[in-house]
């Protein structure tokens, strides 16, 4: 961390009714000029981050907030400053969001940040903004047709991002299932993570037949970010602060942090708890979901301690 004066910023995420994203581009005489970034600024010193948020907004954008909701908070030093980033889904607002201040801006697509460039502190935003609030994880299932009677089901709860999970079956079945899988998932415009390790990965050629790749812990530290086509998301299980550190150091996409909660499938593993998950998603600079008896109702604390969302098999892939 830079010895540097932190300089905490209120940041929105404003999303209209057809799924796009407000973004501005900042004057060229100001610090990272050029670059096109999310709206918001300086958290004063007499102000709440909703406050500023509000206040920001109104200046800049011209729209009235009046509801809001964590998305992800980013700690990243520049060689002249050290910022938080502190991020918000903005959920209700009144007004049409413009540049108020004389600055260009846009209404973008999700698929098209690459189209534009952002200070190096607003990528994680990105990749947080891309991702859902809930990852289902499969569970059990007795043969290919309660997998896909399963899986459709927990589809249709609106889960838009699956890891296929089944260690059970050999690989042979399991790129079978898998590939049957992405038909479906593809269908329903859902993204579908692998897990399994890299070498069956690229020896059954899984990248045409998924959305990217999650690892075990065990496979993360025998990681090497040469193996596998960057085009594909990332994801591996981290329990601890040595791991955390590990996928970022391989630039993975997201993290599944676990236990939060003690769990009946991992009955002797010692839970961490939500003061813990929040110590650790406040080192990261990307996006960590809660994995370890999450229901639903889990939501909302999760996002409130640093979380993207949740991780579950119960709570969607069962019920």
């Amino acid at each position: 961390m830079s010895s540097n004066k932190i300089v905490h910023v209120a940041v929105a995420v404003i999303k209209n009714q057809h799924g796009q994203i407000f973004i501005t581009k900042r004057h060229k005489e100001s610090h990272q000029g050029g670059l096109w970034e999310f709206p918001g600024g300086k958290v004063e010193n007499n102000e709440t981050v909703l406050e500023a948020l509000k206040r920001e907004l109104f200046e800049e954008t011209g729209i009235t907030l009046i509801q809001a909701s964590p998305l992800i908070r980013i700690h990243h030093d520049y060689d002249d400053k050290s910022v938080l980033l502190d991020v918000w889904c903005i959920d209700e607002y009144t007004g049409t969001a413009f540049g108020k201040e004389g600055q260009n801006f846009c209404w973008i697509m999700q698929d098209e940040f690459l189209l534009y460039d952002f200070p190096a502190a607003n990528l994680p935003i990105i990749k947080a903004v891309q991702l859902p609030d809930k990852y289902m994880i499969t569970g059990s299932f007795n043969d290919e047709e309660d997998f896909l009677i399963k899986l459709q089901s927990g589809l249709e709860k609106n889960i838009k991002l699956v890891q296929f999970r089944a260690h059970h079956l050999n690989a042979a079945e399991y790129f079978a299932y898998a590939k049957k899988a992405y038909e479906m998932c593809e269908k329903m415009n859902v993204s579908l993570l692998l897990n399994t390790s890299v070498d069956y990965f690229n020896k059954y050629q899984a990248h045409n037949f998924c959305h990217g790749l999650h690892l075990s812990t065990k496979e993360l530290r025998l990681f090497s970010e040469k193996q596998i086509d960057s085009d594909l998301l990332l994801s591996a299980s981290i329990h601890n602060n040595e791991e955390l550190l590990l996928v970022h150091q391989y630039n993975f996409d997201f993290a599944v942090l676990s236990p939060v909660n003690k769990t009946l499938s991992h009955p002797d593993s010692l839970p961490l708890g939500w003061n813990d998950f929040y110590q650790l998603t406040e080192k990261s600079t990307l996006p960590v979901y809660a994995l370890g008896g999450m229901t639903e109702n889990d939501l909302k604390m999760a996002k409130e301690k640093g979380a993207q969302g949740i991780a579950a098999i119960g709570a969607f892939w069962e019920n």
